[in-house]
C-alpha cells in the first residue's frame, strides 16, 4: 500500500498540452517511457563521466550511470512506499542536460556562456524535454507531467536563482521551484549519489588511478574488505574486489532507507504536498555515514579528479568545447542547416548563443571530438 505522501498518479497536476489518458499506463508510466524513447536518452550511451568515452568498453557512460541510478531508486523507492514510476522517470532523465565530457564540458560551457546567462545541466534538461526533443505532433518537448518535470528540475533541493533557460519555461508552467521536490523526486537524488560513489571505486581501480591498499584505509570500505577476507579467505582477487564493493554499495543504500523512514515518520507528512512544504529534505544519509562519505569523496578528488591523467584528459576536453564554441557562434555558417537556420533567426547576442550552447551541449563525445578535429584539422574532409 502507498505512503500518504507518496505520489498518485490519479492525482497528478498535469501536463502543459492536455492528452488522453492512457488505457494501460498511468501518467508516470508514460513519462517513463517517453524519456526512454527520447533522442537526448540514446545519446546518453556516448556521453562520459570521467572517462572519454573511446577510452575503454568498462567504464561508466551517463547512459549506464542512469541505469544504475533508477535501479537504486527503485528499491528505496519500493521500500518507503513511494512511487517507483515518478522515481524511475526522474533518475532516468536527471542526466539528459549533461553536456559531452561530463561536468568538465559543463564547466567549459558555462564559461564560455557566462555572457548570456550561463548553463546548467539541469535547467537544460528541463529545456530538452520541454522543446529540444521534437518528436510529436502536437508540441515541442516530451510534454512531460509536472511532478516529473518539477523533479528534474530541483531533485537536488529548491532553486533559490533558476537558470535563465529554467525561468524562461518556470513562466508559463510554474513548478514552484522555491520548493523541495517530492520525496521520489528526493530519493533519485540520493540514487545518483550512491551510483556515483560506487562506480567511481570500481572505475578508479580499474583505471589504475588508485590501489586496493589505499582505499582500504577509508571508512567503511576497509570494513567490508575485512567481512570479504573472514568469510572467503583466499578468494579469487577479482571476486573479492567485487564482493567488498558490493558491500560498500549494500551499506549506503541501507543507510538511507532506515534514515529517511526515520526522518518521514517524524515529519508527520500526509501527503505530497506536506512533503514539499518541509524546510529540509527527508531522504538523506544518517550524519556518521555522511561524515564518512565525505572523506571518501575527498580521496576520490585528490587521487582520481586530480590524476595526472584524467587532468590531461579534462584539458583536451575543455579545449574542444570552447573551440566549439567559439567558432560557431562567429560563423553559424558552419553549423547543420536546421541549427544555422534556428541560430540566424535567434539573432545576435543571447538567442545566438544559446542555440549555439545547445547543438554543443547535445553533442556526444565522440560526435564533439569528430567534428573539433573536422574543423580544426586541414588533412580532414568536413
Amino acid at each position: 500500500m502507498p505512503a500518504p505522501f507518496a505520489s498518485d498518479p490519479a492525482a497528478s497536476r498535469g501536463r502543459l498540452h492536455a492528452e488522453d489518458p492512457s488505457a494501460h499506463r498511468s501518467p508516470f508510466q508514460r513519462d517513463r517511457d517517453r524519456i526512454i524513447h527520447s533522442s537526448a536518452f540514446r545519446r546518453l550511451k556516448h556521453k562520459t563521466q570521467v572517462f572519454v568515452e573511446h577510452e575503454g568498453d568498462y567504464f561508466r557512460t551517463r547512459l549506464t550511470h542512469s541505469i544504475e541510478v533508477a535501479q537504486v531508486a527503485r528499491t528505496i523507492a519500493r521500500t518507503l512506499r513511494l512511487n517507483e514510476d515518478l522515481t524511475e522517470a526522474v533518475a532516468l532523465a536527471h542526466d539528459l542536460g549533461h553536456t559531452p565530457f561530463g561536468h568538465t564540458g559543463e564547466d567549459a560551457l558555462a564559461e564560455m556562456m557566462a555572457p548570456w546567462g550561463g548553463f546548467d545541466h539541469n535547467a537544460q534538461a528541463v529545456k530538452i524535454v520541454t522543446a529540444l526533443e521534437q518528436h510529436y505532433a502536437e508540441h515541442d518537448g516530451l510534454n512531460l507531467t509536472w511532478e516529473t518535470l518539477e523533479g528534474i528540475a530541483k531533485h537536488n533541493g529548491p532553486v533559490k536563482r533558476p537558470p535563465f533557460a529554467l525561468a524562461e519555461y518556470n513562466a508559463i508552467h510554474d513548478l514552484e521551484l522555491s520548493t523541495h521536490a517530492s520525496a521520489e523526486a528526493q530519493v533519485a537524488a540520493l540514487s545518483d549519489d550512491i551510483a556515483y560513489n560506487n562506480h567511481d571505486l570500481m572505475d578508479g581501480l580499474r583505471a589504475g588511478l588508485f590501489l586496493e591498499e589505499e582505499i582500504r584505509e577509508l571508512p567503511v570500505i576497509g570494513r567490508c574488505f575485512d567481512i570479504v577476507d573472514s568469510r572467503w579467505p583466499g578468494l579469487d582477487p577479482t571476486r573479492r574486489q567485487h564482493e567488498a564493493l558490493r558491500r560498500v554499495f549494500g551499506v549506503m543504500v541501507e543507510d538511507v532507507l532506515r534514515e529517511s523512514a526515520q526522518i518521514l515518520e517524524r515529519s508527520g507528512a500526509r501527503s505530497p504536498e506536506d512533503i514539499r512544504a518541509l524546510d529540509y529534505q527527508v531522504v538523506r544519509f544518517s550524519r556518521p555515514l555522511w561524515e564518512d562519505l565525505k572523506i571518501i569523496r575527498k580521496f576520490f578528488f585528490d587521487n582520481m579528479y586530480r590524476h595526472w591523467q584524467v587532468r590531461r584528459m579534462r584539458r583536451k576536453a575543455s579545449i574542444v568545447v570552447k573551440d566549439l564554441f567559439t567558432i560557431f557562434l562567429e560563423d553559424t555558417g558552419m553549423l547543420p542547416d536546421e541549427w544555422r537556420r534556428a541560430a540566424n533567426f535567434a539573432g545576435e547576442g543571447v538567442g545566438r548563443a544559446r542555440v549555439v550552447s545547445d547543438y554543443i551541449a547535445g553533442m556526444t563525445d565522440r560526435f564533439a571530438l569528430q567534428e573539433h578535429r573536422k574543423i580544426m584539422d586541414p588533412s580532414e574532409r568536413g
